[in-house]
């Protein structure tokens, strides 16, 4: 049986926000890309311990549908697959910013463990690939 597509009714904003980036590896997904630009299928999933082909498969199909992610498949043998961000996606990651930055704030305060493999803790300063 199919999904019903995710459209409402939303009760605010972050109701509507929350329903597009629900999913442990959504938000890591949208990180990668943001940090690598282009990542075929298994980068993505060297770069995101613990997450299952069928679960990765999943959320970047949904991604795909919510407009967050662009995939392009070349006409090659073996077929090459690319993911990237789309302008929405790109858009998600700046308001994302914040919530990343809450998030440092509370590892730091809390001596939180980092797992380094995931680069979270690299250049915050600059920002670019440290939400």
């Amino acid at each position: 049986m199919a999904k019903a597509p995710r459209n409402g009714p939303y009760i605010c904003g972050i109701d509507a926000a929350l329903d597009v980036v629900s999913g442990k590896w959504k938000g890591l997904v949208l990180w990668e890309l943001h940090t690598h630009g282009v990542r075929r299928f298994a980068e993505l999933r060297r770069a995101l311990p613990g997450v299952s082909e069928k679960m990765l498969t999943q959320h970047l199909r949904q991604m795909e549908e919510d407009g967050l992610v662009h995939r392009e498949v070349y006409a090659e043998v073996p077929p090459r697959v690319e993911y990237s961000l789309t302008e929405s996606g790109t858009a998600l990651n700046e308001a994302l910013r914040p919530l990343g930055e809450w998030g440092r704030t509370r590892i730091r305060e809390q001596g939180l463990t980092v797992v380094p493999e995931t680069g979270l803790a690299v250049a915050p300063e600059t920002g670019a690939a440290a939400w």
